[in-house]
């Protein structure tokens, strides 16, 4: 049980440590890079503006994500991905058990229940990290459940009970992926709404014939809701490839118990 919970906390602590890093590296762009630039950018088309009326400024990258709400919108985005590229580095060290012979029964060869321990004690060596993983764990418990019990039928229910949890484990470790990719369009949302505000506490100053608060307040307004929906398409669409991924991972690991295991299994 303690080499099953030992995930738990090192992805706690990936989560956190990754967090934390990708704020500063962020913060720290915004703050020599993004930010500088977007001011020079915005101050030279200010400066064209008034030399030619009909001076149509081109969209800059760095004045889309000058703002606050997209500073938080790429912190979150690049974070799930980093959470993304956790669990899929996990999942890839899970399925190379998939191509492995963890329990060597001959074609042919029958595995009776007394045989069980003898089968599990390779099992039983294996590394903690591997250990861990879901095949070992549900050949473990289909092979104690045999020589426990000594029914086939128990065993294969046995071992489908622990795929079915591991893929309510895998999909419940997903919610927080899942709120990252509601709270990006929902800080979009609070741009736009902050940028709408700004524009209109600007609109006296139009009358005279000064615009440049509206324009960067509703610049402000379109570009966080920007920013915001392409990272929401490109964390949706990662998110989707994961969680396919993970199903596969248990039904493939079903299907391996079968083949290996469990159509070997005899009482007598």
């Amino acid at each position: 049980m303690a080499r099953i919970n030992a995930r738990a906390p090192s992805e706690f602590l990936f989560s956190f440590f990754s967090l934390i890093i990708i704020t500063i590296v962020v913060h720290a762009a915004y703050v020599t890079v993004i930010r500088p630039r977007a001011a020079a950018v915005l101050a030279e088309q200010r400066a064209a503006m008034k030399k030619d009326p009909n001076y149509v400024a081109e969209r800059s990258i760095y004045v889309v994500l000058k703002d606050w709400e997209q500073e938080s919108e790429v912190i979150l985005g690049l974070w799930a991905f980093a959470i993304i590229g956790y669990k899929v580095w996990n999942g890839r060290r899970e399925r190379a058990l998939l191509s492995r012979d963890l329990v060597h029964v001959p074609e042919g060869m029958r595995i009776l229940p007394e045989d069980t321990r003898e089968y599990a004690r390779p099992l039983e060596a294996l590394p903690p990290a591997e250990a861990e993983c879901l095949l070992p764990r549900a050949l473990l418990v289909a092979l104690y459940r045999f020589g426990a019990t000594r029914n086939v039928q128990d065993v294969s229910d046995a071992a489908r009970g622990v795929c079915s949890a591991e893929a309510d484990r895998l999909d419940s470790e997903l919610s927080m992926l899942r709120y990252i990719a509601w709270a990006i369009p929902a800080i979009g949302f609070i741009g736009t709404v902050r940028g709408i505000g700004d524009a209109l506490g600007e609109a006296h100053k139009a009358v005279t014939g000064d615009v440049s608060g509206v324009t960067e307040g509703l610049g402000t307004a379109f570009n966080s809701t920007l920013a915001a929906l392409l990272i929401s398409i490109v964390l949706m669409f990662l998110l989707h490839q994961l969680q396919l991924a993970q199903e596969r991972l248990v039904l493939d690991s079903e299907t391996y118990l079968d083949r290996n295991l469990i159509r070997h299994m005899q009482i007598r």
